[in-house]
């Protein structure tokens, strides 16, 4: 890990908690500045865990409308929707046995969120857009932000009881301004 991202004394207890996370299927949320690392620190709880040989599926929340969101995490059926012309895995079944890496988490709009909360309480079960089937998955997930989800839930613009569940480790990345001797590092890795 110090490969990646060098040795600064201020990712010393990010690397820390993410060797003592990783055999665990705890949900991780990885909080920090665009820019600080938060999808390598997923890849790394990822690559360290027992679900290492299985996929690594990553879902860039903000990208998606929450429609194509839906349907990106959860497939869809032939027919669901106008241009659904054949049946789709959604990223919970690609991920099964690995790790979903849910990217900006906080731009998920409510009635996904909603939908989001069920899969994590009701054991990775959930339906395809357009079905009527329970499926499951076993995925770990590990979410990520830039924006503070305690903040957005007291605006009442994240559901409190899904950040509690995504919640469960938490991992805040240091800026670079507090890391600047990780800087040759990441010069020599773009160079």
């Amino acid at each position: 890990l110090e490969n990646i991202w060098g040795d600064s004394a201020a990712l010393h207890e990010v690397l820390d908690t993410i060797r003592q996370v990783a055999p665990s299927s705890a949900n991780v949320l990885i909080e920090g500045e665009s820019g600080t690392g938060k999808e390598l620190a997923a890849h790394a709880i990822h690559n360290l865990s027992r679900r290492n040989k299985a996929k690594f599926v990553a879902v860039h929340c903000a990208a998606l409308s929450p429609q194509l969101l839906e349907s990106e995490l959860f497939g869809h059926e032939k027919g669901a929707f106008t241009g659904a012309y054949e049946r789709r895995i959604g990223r919970f079944e690609q991920a099964n046995g690995g790790t979903i890496f849910l990217d900006e988490v906080a731009e998920i709009d409510p009635s996904t969120q909603v939908k989001l909360l069920r899969v994590m309480s009701e054991g990775r079960a959930f339906e395809r857009v357009g079905g009527n089937q329970a499926l499951h998955a076993d995925a770990r997930i590990i979410a990520a932000t830039n924006k503070n989800l305690e903040q957005l839930v007291r605006e009442g613009k994240f559901r409190d009881d899904l950040s509690f569940r995504l919640n469960v480790v938490r991992i805040t990345m240091p800026p670079l301004r507090e890391r600047q001797e990780d800087i040759p590092i990441l010069v020599r890795g773009f160079l």
